[in-house]
């Protein structure tokens, strides 16, 4: 292990008292392998290695792989509208909305979590029992019937609704659950045996659950705050071990060709000054080009953020059961790799 980086991750962790675990690799090298709190309070079980998260938003980039995989086979193009590949009535939806637009967040559709209007994820399920929402079509009523957004498709705004219908063309084209296309065609085909989408009235063993710290010292877990089971907008639950071999994976092209590898990774919008989104991706530029390939993903009770490194393939993953933290962690790390770059 590197001793910067795990000194490093130690001093954010006392200050911010992140949950979780954090895997760093660099070839062959692991330069840091530790997991802080418990996976399990009441029982007080610790984390470890081999504890399977949530990582919320962050398995868009499954839901991305699994399109491009369609689209590899011929099932389908980045061009192919909604209408044209999804036997369902949307009547307000602009009928030029295309597979590229849903990965590329550029759509202008209504999410079914308006950000503007609501601030804690938790008003959703008010209406909404996240207990009926185990299937993607569970979805659909909060969304379905909504006006457009924006009247200008291609502009990027942050969209889990597109995520929800990019899911349900891959269950209309492929003809399976979208969840099980994921787990067979991608965490199988890389040996991701831990990872999956489980129920929360489900969970296997060595699952850390997620919990809510209040203000005055209390907490709770996140089993009342997020649906039942995850989907193609998140949800998804992996070790970070499993989440170092689908980022060697995808590189390595063994889960699509190089030409659709490329696509996935190009940089088809732009967020802000540095930041970019491809399909499922965020990418990070600076003067030299794509600093780093990036997912993340929070949801009440999880905090996710992993990286690949094109200059120096480096991969780093922070997997955490609370609300905050990973972001810290992940800055930290990212000092001492730029560091680390400089004197190797």
């Amino acid at each position: 292990m590197n001793i910067k980086i795990t000194e490093q991750i130690a001093k954010i962790q006392s200050s911010n008292h992140f949950s979780g675990t954090v895997f760093v690799k660099d070839g062959e090298r692991i330069l840091a392998d530790v997991s802080y709190g418990y996976a399990n309070r009441s029982e007080q079980l610790k984390n470890q290695t081999t504890s399977r998260y949530g990582i919320a938003s962050g398995c868009k980039l499954f839901t991305s792989i699994a399109i491009c995989q369609l689209v590899e086979e011929g099932k389908l193009s980045f061009d192919t509208t909604i209408g044209e590949c999804l036997d369902l009535d949307f009547p307000y939806l602009d009928e030029k909305i295309t597979i590229h637009h849903l990965l590329t967040h550029t759509t202008g559709m209504p999410d079914y979590f308006a950000e503007e209007v609501m601030d804690d994820f938790e008003e959703l399920w008010v209406k909404n029992p996240m207990y009926h929402l185990r299937r993607l079509s569970d979805f659909l009523p909060l969304f379905q019937n909504k006006h457009m957004k924006s009247p200008k498709v291609g502009r990027f705004h942050y969209n889990n609704a597109g995520y929800i219908l990019l899911g349900l063309i891959v269950e209309q084209v492929s003809g399976l659950v979208f969840t099980d296309y994921v787990e067979e065609r991608i965490f199988k085909e890389v040996g991701m045996l831990e990872s999956g989408y489980f129920a929360f009235d489900a969970l296997p063993q060595g699952t850390a659950l997620g919990y809510i710290d209040n203000s005055d010292g209390t907490w709770k877990t996140n089993i009342y705050s997020l649906p039942v089971k995850g989907g193609s907008d998140g949800g998804a639950y992996v070790t970070a071990k499993d989440m170092v071999r689908l980022w060697e994976a995808l590189m390595n092209h063994r889960l699509l060709n190089e030409v659709l590898t490329n696509q996935l990774l190009t940089a088809h919008t732009q967020v802000d000054e540095d930041s970019f989104y491809g399909y499922g991706i965020w990418i990070k530029k600076n003067e030299k080009g794509v600093f780093k390939y990036h997912v993340m993903g929070y949801d009440p009770g999880v905090s996710f953020h992993s990286a690949y490194f094109p200059n120096s393939s480096q991969i780093v993953v922070v997997c955490s059961n609370k609300s905050t933290g990973a972001s810290d962690i992940m800055n930290g790390i990212e000092e001492e790799l730029t560091r680390f770059q400089a004197f190797k």
